[in-house]
């Protein structure tokens, strides 16, 4: 069926095993290659935390290159988020296989294509490392590289919140998942994307809202247990593009800190930790970067434009 943004994207809903809270679904959404273009495969985006996919001018970036481009909405968020549902929560990560699964095969069975680059976003970078770690096997010769943006690898804040803290967050999540941690997010960075409070972005505020959504105990503790997975080390053995800003800002946050820093995760950890995915990963740090790096503002777009084509020149032809 023709999705919200309008042709040339579809959308498809993918049914998933039901849980506590009922049904469950994810969406499949996408764009065929550009006519005239020399077909080369197809990309699958995952989203971030707080988010879904409405970045077309990045997948305008892919199909005008000859891919086939297919962005996912995971299970209660965005497009799959039904009434009865709890925004974003799942106790562990690797629920999303369901869903990834679900896409993989579509992609690459049934539409037949036999090269895929796999993309995501922040949160999403996290849960797609983990799922290409599992399914190395299933995806060897199919999946050609990885490009991630902005990947949520640690968790931001003091050495002591990461330690103790996490070990906390272990312990009480486990028996009250559903419990609020408390946090102060004051919609700023929502506030430099969208066009109706002096952004350049349209999307839908119930589904990408501009001071997020809560967080949860055990949706914290699942997160935390994948950072240190990851931590430990994968072996994901494809070429793998990290793209970051180049510096991180805290509040109180000017406006040149929200149009050209990442606001919302640590760069640092970022370049700390993406060497643990596997061992063909490049990281790209691009001057004057948002959080997630295909909304920057010029000149920095083009630094990220850039980027992937050097990587992608490299890797993918």
């Amino acid at each position: 069926m023709q999705d919200v943004l309008g042709p040339p994207w579809t959308a498809e809903t993918i049914p998933l095993a039901d849980d506590a809270e009922g049904s469950v679904v994810a969406t499949l959404v996408h764009r065929p290659a550009d006519e005239g273009t020399v077909a080369r495969g197809a990309v699958l985006h995952v989203h971030g935390f707080a988010d879904y996919f409405f970045q077309t001018d990045f997948a305008a970036w892919w199909t005008s290159r000859g891919w086939d481009f297919y962005a996912l909405d995971l299970r209660k968020y965005g497009r799959s988020l039904l009434p009865h549902q709890t925004p974003t929560d799942v106790q562990d990560v690797r629920t999303y296989a369901e869903e990834l699964d679900a896409a993989y095969e579509r992609i690459t069975v049934r539409d037949g294509h036999d090269r895929l680059v796999v993309s995501a976003h922040s949160t999403g970078a996290l849960v797609v490392a983990l799922w290409c770690e599992d399914r190395r096997d299933v995806q060897a010769g199919t999946v050609a590289g990885v490009v991630l943006n902005a990947p949520w690898l640690d968790l931001q804040g003091s050495t002591l919140l990461r330690t103790v803290g996490t070990r906390v967050i272990d312990v009480v999540g486990a028996v009250l998942p559903g419990v609020v941690v408390p946090r102060t997010v004051d919609g700023g960075y929502g506030r430099s994307l969208h066009r109706d409070h002096g952004g350049r972005q349209t999307y839908d505020l119930r589904w990408k809202p501009v001071e997020s959504f809560p967080v949860r105990l055990g949706w914290l503790r699942a997160i935390r247990r994948a950072h240190a997975e990851l931590h430990r080390g994968l072996h994901v053995d494809v070429p793998v593009l990290v793209l970051t800003s180049d510096r991180s800002a805290e509040p109180p946050l000017s406006a040149d800190d929200l149009r050209s820093a990442d606001v919302v995760l640590d760069v640092e950890h970022m370049w700390r930790w993406a060497p643990r995915i596997g061992p063909r990963v490049e990281v790209v740090a691009v001057e004057g970067a948002r959080h997630d790096v295909v909304l920057s503002e010029e000149p920095a777009l083009t630094r990220v434009h850039d980027a992937l084509a050097d990587w992608a020149d490299r890797f993918l032809d």
